[in-house]
C-alpha cells in the first residue's frame, strides 16, 4: 500500500448548516466527511452548544488539491458574509488513498 499526499478541508460552522453543506460538498467532488460537535469561542464570541442555535459543527474532507479550492470557494462566496464560519485547509499522508 502506498502512502499518498492528499488535502485536508476543515470547516467549522454553525450547526444549522450541516445538511445544506454536506449536500454541496458531494457535488463538489467529495467523496465523504466527518463530522463532529464543535465548540469554542471565536470573534463571534462563545459557543458551548447549550441550546441548538448555539451549536457548531466540524466537517472534515479528505480530497485532492482541485476539490479541495472548490470547497474553499464555495463557502467563501456562500457563507462567510453572513455565517460564523472558518475554513482551513493543509496537506496530509493517507493510506489507502484509493478511498479518496
Amino acid at each position: 500500500m502506498t502512502d499518498k499526499t492528499k488535502t485536508l478541508v476543515t470547516l467549522v460552522t454553525e450547526a444549522s448548516l450541516e445538511s445544506k453543506i454536506c449536500r454541496q460538498l458531494e457535488r463538489l467532488g467529495a467523496t465523504g466527511y466527518t463530522i463532529t460537535d464543535a465548540r469554542g469561542k471565536g470573534s463571534q464570541g462563545s459557543r458551548d452548544g447549550g441550546w441548538d442555535a448555539d451549536k457548531n459543527v466540524r466537517i472534515e474532507v479528505i480530497c485532492a488539491d482541485a476539490v479541495a479550492t472548490a470547497i474553499t470557494e464555495f463557502a467563501q462566496s456562500e457563507y462567510f458574509e453572513n455565517f460564523a464560519m472558518v475554513v482551513y485547509s493543509h496537506p496530509v499522508t493517507v493510506s489507502r488513498a484509493v478511498k479518496f
